[in-house]
């Protein structure tokens, strides 16, 4: 990634030096299809920006990543492109006060999911192009300035193969040849976008009326890839999308402000979705192939909401740097849930917010990269990294605090009059939280200072102390903050007694709340004196109703309450806390990971709540593979397929707990009777009644047991000519990466490590096949190779694959001191490496860490 950086000093000085006017695109990607010339695949990409400068006479710069430029010229004056353009930027000399550039330049196809991604379908053979920017590749695909405060209009014209179908942010029309595509409103270049090919295309129209008597109506479309289409349910995507304009108009007081409004379902994406304005990108593996849970149609729902509250938060008014990217993504993150909640049939969404989305929070607030929501982006390797779960996941729980603390109505009033003033502009967090304060009448610079600029997540401990007649005499809560972070916070939470019912005949029943108490929870301990004289609780649950962002802990009576009783809790979002505390003790080392995987073994059968299920058995199989003390994996391994199986035999034909379960047993098998009953099923000589082993689920199948040595490389082979799609082949990849054998591990390590041959999805899943927690030896001789590799590794590919091959490749499952002095050495040698690079490194370091931590507590208490 040499020379492609920008920083933050940077683009202020640009930023302060220029103003954008207006952008003309004209992109040919007939290109994209037939023989491609030596080298690279190119197209061809001219660009116009009328812009002002406050200096006249001044010297600044635009960003292009490109293989070569043809012209270029400044205000009619041609210059040398081989003196001005350098690969990454073009020199700009003497500006004027008013200036047009014009740069033509051939622009690189990718397979990597940056810029202009080509996709040829193995089904068909067909061709299909799509464009992913953010941070900062549009630069890939025209000549631009790079940042996000530099907004403008758009006008895109694309020439295409015949035959093709253009979309990108306005409406296109086919005039001779040539798709015109109306003039924007001013956005930045990262939320551009062109798609184009041969796509399967599906229409709607939504209509709202307002109060004023006017009426706005947005065109409405879906696309995927035409091997896709009979399993595209555009009707549900459509039903989504109209329940979200809804709402987001009910709430936002704001006409949805660009038009049209497009959905692409695209192959080999990066992310789950891209909230490009008219023209919103998705993975692909959103249309579903085969049989899923309801947990992934809410999955998808909320993403679908979360890219759409992205066109006020995000696309009318934008971030100035990427400092504040939480003002778009921690707004969206809760605004998805929030509208998947109020306006969907998905009304248990908080319950996976609390579970699921918050782990990721958890987790990434704990380790040494861990940053302020509002933090400290010094230049795009920055800002790349840090769409992570503290700007997406811990700033939306810290949004759902601040509802909590000013009110539901005053936060979205404050919203409203935060897009009014700033439509089309870009905004810092005063911006926001001025409008807060006005609406709410509090001062949020405390708040502010506690929540969005410290970091680290605090703990909230129940005391109880009870009276001679067993009623509770005192109940406090503690806070305690890691010693890095000593931050304590102000809390806004819910304190919720638990007992069981007592039936007619004094039989006991359901672990139920019988009390509740709101408080506001500030500095190391404060007394809850509304519950003095309640009776006693046999659980205390802080933060119930999931208020606060906190790792819940337990008193020793509510902790042996929930090693008996964590199924009888009848209230699911309750026990989705119960869990999610659980999983932070053994993360943390404070339960034994052997009594965590007991727990699900006990009590996960019980689960109603699909979502939480699946994520606890992805917690199992975390808590085995990484805290478990290594003498002991085989036995859990045993005990938790023996369960799963129990567990599957029980579930309800054709239940989507059935399906669920079926999965974990597939991926926790290894004993012989075990694997030869996934083979059974694959055979269709063994038979599960209500089970339907569709084509997704024999893929699921046949992982472990390419894994474990037993679908050899012709099995795979046939299994892909009978699914011979797009799908199929990574699904082949990955199984073929997975074999137990040196000689596999050698292959694939190269295919990702010494060659860039492969395209980012095949990249992604043949690091997910090399890595088998059953083949730790087979590994073991990578940790010192992946040390060796990484620097140029990352010198050399995209920041994308970069960032793959480090966190994928990382030596986790070599789980030893050795591997924790390895890391460390590399880090002392390597003190000028890129930070982003480094900050991944010490990131995958803590992890290990951890998990050590977490094998030597679960060994003790073995002894």
């Amino acid at each position: 990634m040499p020379g492609e950086n920008l920083s933050r000093d940077e683009a202020q000085e640009r930023a302060a030096l220029l103003s954008v006017d207006g952008y003309e695109v004209s992109l040919d990607l007939r290109s994209a299809v037939g023989a491609a010339e030596a080298g690279a695949r190119t197209f061809r990409s001219v660009t116009t920006i009328r812009f002002r400068c406050t200096e006249p006479g001044a010297e600044s710069f635009a960003d292009l990543i490109a293989p070569s430029v043809t012209a270029v010229s400044l205000n009619g004056r041609d210059l040398d492109p081989g003196e001005v353009f350098d690969g990454t930027r073009v020199r700009l000399e003497d500006l004027a006060a008013e200036n047009e550039l014009v740069v033509d330049a051939q622009c690189a196809y990718s397979r990597t999911g940056e810029g202009m991604h080509r996709f040829v379908d193995p089904e068909d053979g067909e061709t299909y192009l799509y464009t992913q920017y953010e941070p900062a590749d549009s630069r890939r695909v025209f000549a631009n300035f790079e940042q996000p405060d530099l907004k403008a209009p758009f006008r895109f014209e694309v020439r295409a193969p015949e035959g093709w179908v253009v979309w990108s942010n306005g409406v296109g029309e086919l005039t001779d040849g040539v798709w015109q595509f109306a003039e924007t409103k001013p956005i930045s270049t990262y939320i551009t976008a062109v798609v184009a090919g041969p796509y399967h295309y599906v229409t709607d129209s939504y209509s709202r009326t307002f109060d004023d008597g006017t009426t706005l109506e947005i065109p409405l479309g879906a696309m995927c890839r035409k091997g896709l289409a009979p399993h595209f349910d555009a009707d549900d995507v459509f039903l989504v999308t109209k329940q979200g304009l809804d709402f987001f108009h009910d709430h936002f007081d704001y006409p949805y402000p660009f038009g049209k409004y497009d959905q692409a379902f695209v192959p080999e994406y990066n992310l789950g979705a891209m909230e490009n304005p008219g023209l919103v990108t998705f993975r692909e593996e959103y249309i579903f192939r085969g049989k899923v849970t309801q947990a992934s149609y809410e999955g998808r729902a909320n993403v679908v909401l979360h890219e759409m509250a992205h066109m006020w938060f995000g696309d009318l008014v934008t971030m100035e740097w990427w400092d504040d990217l939480w003002l778009k993504e921690s707004f969206a993150d809760f605004m998805g849930a929030f509208a998947l909640v109020g306006a969907t049939r998905f009304e248990d969404g908080w319950i996976t917010f609390a579970n699921r989305r918050k782990a990721w929070a958890y987790r990434a607030d704990q380790l040494p990269s861990t940053h302020p929501v509002t933090a400290d982006i010094r230049d795009l390797q920055d800002a790349k990294l840090n769409f992570d779960g503290i700007t997406y996941a811990k700033g939306a729980s810290v949004l759902k605090q601040l509802v909590a603390y000013v009110g539901q109505d005053a936060f979205l009033e404050g919203a409203r009059r935060y897009f009014k003033r700033n439509a089309y502009g870009n905004t810092r967090l005063g911006d926001l939280l001025s409008a807060l304060e006005e609406t709410s009448g509090r001062d949020l610079a405390t708040w502010s200072r506690s929540w969005l600029q410290t970091a680290g997540v605090n703990s909230l401990t129940p005391q109880v102390i009870l009276d001679a007649d067993g009623r509770v005499a005192e109940l406090s809560v503690l806070q305690e903050a890691a010693e890095s972070h000593p931050e304590l916070r102000p809390h806004r939470v819910a304190v919720g007694l638990y007992r069981r019912e007592t039936g007619p005949d004094g039989e006991t029943g359901s672990l139920v709340r019988y009390a509740r108490v709101e408080t506001d929870v500030d500095g190391p301990r404060t007394v809850v004196g509304e519950l003095v004289g309640a009776d006693a609780p046999e659980l205390v649950l802080v933060n119930d109703d999931d208020l606060t962002y906190c790792k819940i802990r337990f008193d020793e009576n509510s902790l042996a309450t929930l090693r008996e009783l964590l199924g009888d809790i009848t209230d699911p979002l309750a026990r989705a806390l119960c869990w999610s505390a659980l999983w932070n003790l053994t993360r943390d080392g404070l339960m034994p990971a052997r009594d965590f995987v007991g727990l699900v073994l006990r009590f996960a059968g019980r689960e109603s709540d699909i979502g939480v299920l699946q994520t606890l058995h992805a917690w199992a199989d975390s808590a085995l593979t990484h805290y478990t003390a290594p003498d002991w994996r085989a036995t859990g391994g045993r005990l938790l397929a023996q369960g799963a199986l129990k567990e599957l035999r029980l579930a309800a034909p054709g239940s989507q707990h059935q399906l669920t379960w079926a999965r974990f047993f597939a991926a926790v098998a290894s004993e012989r009777a075990d694997l030869q009953l996934l083979q059974d099923l694959l055979d269709d000589s063994a038979k599960i009644d209500g089970l339907d082993v569709d084509q997704e689920l024999r893929w699921a199948l046949l992982e472990p047991l390419a894994a474990h040595g037993i679908a050899d490389e012709s099995a795979l082979a046939a299994e892909l000519a009978r699914d011979d799609t797009a799908s199929g082949k990574r699904h082949q990849v990955r199984c073929l990466a997975a074999r137990p054998s040196a000689a596999v591990k050698a292959q694939a390590w190269a295919q990702v490590v010494e060659s860039d041959a492969l395209s980012n999805a095949l990249v992604e899943a043949t690091i997910a096949g090399f890595a088998r927690p059953s083949q730790r030896e087979l590994l073991a001789p990578y940790a010192a190779k992946y040390f060796a590799a990484i620097e140029r590794i990352w010198a050399e590919r995209s920041i994308q694959i970069g960032m793959d091959v480090v966190k994928g490749l990382f030596p986790s499952l070599a789980d030893s001191q050795e591997t924790l002095d390895a890391t460390d050495a590399w880090l002392t040698a390597h003190e000028s490496a890129a930070p982003a690079l480094r900050r991944l490194v010490l990131e995958a370091r803590d992890d290990l860490a951890r998990a050590l931590r977490g094998q030597r507590r679960d060994a003790a208490t073995a002894g």
